[in-house]
């Protein structure tokens, strides 16, 4: 279908300036080695530029300090439906029914197991095996609801959880995973993200929208075709969003992700990474090391450079805070570096 792929078996109380910077507890002084094999970060995904935008500590915490988290249902039942909707696409087409489907739950949830034994804590008080019973119907229930939105006999993917990485001319390099690729027979291209959980209210569908926006960008840099379609299917809820993006737009986004970045690289340098206390702040996993729930951060474990203060709102501020960058999105001359690959 004209797409480069290659497969790989490699491989988320209070705001605003007056909020609180959490110091680089005994942070090691610049030139120092860093600890624990850690690196600053070297590229941005959508979950981690949302981990980012929704706190500055967060981020820091799951990228440069690696904390553990907890496995939660929700999560690993999302991975669940995400590998019977990319393996129903197996079959030939007559054969992709919602039994069939149903039927690859546990199948991927056995598979998903054998690769993750730590998700059996999942169920670990579960003697009976109701708990786990009741978690597969519900996977089962968003697969089969996905038949109500979309025909799968009518469907033929370009590509499946398709890896995609860019880098930009400013030197960001930008990487994610795809749920599935449609290229019409006249070259359109749809980009389709699943969703476990229910649509948002209409006022937050930009948010939402934020993920699929920064795919097509890196799609545009890599082939130099805007996508025509972005639509996210809200299997939660049974809708289906979706947006027919422009150049204008992903420009804008381009200048975003780069004032993003800039953002994240103070933060990186400094050593200054602010929490930012939502209603989120609830399914935290690292409360015990955040500030703002009187716990302390880790040392920080990269080297840091005290630098003046900044009236834009400093390093750690997070996006609407930050000045504007004053970096001009890529225009693309050159041909950016790149590539897209396959996760079987």
């Amino acid at each position: 279908m004209g797409w480069s792929t290659e497969k790989t078996e490699a491989d988320a109380p209070g705001d605003g300036p007056g909020a609180a910077a959490v110091p680089a507890q005994g942070a090691a002084p610049a030139g120092a080695a860093v600890r624990g094999g850690a690196r600053p970060p070297e590229a941005l995904s959508p979950s981690r530029a949302s981990d980012f935008m929704q706190c500055p500590l967060l981020y820091r915490f799951r990228v440069i300090d690696k904390l553990p988290e907890k496995p939660s249902p929700a999560a690993t039942r999302g991975t669940v439906v995400h590998a019977v909707l990319e393996r129903l696409f197996d079959a030939p087409a007559a054969q992709r029914t919602a039994d069939g489907a149903r039927a690859l739950v546990p199948v991927e949830w056995e598979k998903l197991l054998a690769k993750r034994p730590e998700l059996a804590e999942l169920f670990d008080q579960d003697a009976d095996g109701a708990q786990l019973g009741q978690w597969l119907t519900q996977a089962a229930e968003l697969v089969e609801r996905w038949f109500t939105l979309e025909d799968p006999t009518r469907l033929e993917p370009a590509d499946r959880e398709l890896f995609v990485e860019t880098v930009l001319e400013s030197g960001l390099r930008l990487r994610g995973f795809i749920d599935r690729v449609d290229v019409a027979p006249t070259g359109e291209v749809r980009l389709v993200d699943y969703k476990t959980g229910k649509a948002p209210r209409p006022q937050y569908a930009e948010g939402a929208l934020f993920q699929m926006k920064f795919y097509a960008l890196v799609v545009w840099r890599l082939r130099g075709v805007v996508p025509r379609r972005l639509q996210l299917v809200y299997l939660g809820s049974g809708d289906v969003l979706t947006y027919d993006p422009d150049e204008r737009d992903l420009v804008g986004v381009e200048r975003k992700l780069l004032a993003l970045w800039e953002a994240i690289q103070q933060a990186t340098k400094s050593g200054d990474w602010r929490p930012r206390p939502t209603k989120l702040c609830g399914w935290c996993d690292h409360q015990a090391h955040c500030p703002e729930f009187g716990g302390t951060p880790p040392v920080y474990p990269l080297p840091v450079r005290v630098a003046a203060a900044d009236p834009g709102g400093g390093p750690g501020a997070v996006p609407g805070e930050m000045p504007s960058s004053p970096v001009r999105p890529a225009d693309g001359a050159g041909g950016p570096q790149g590539r897209m690959e396959r996760v079987e």
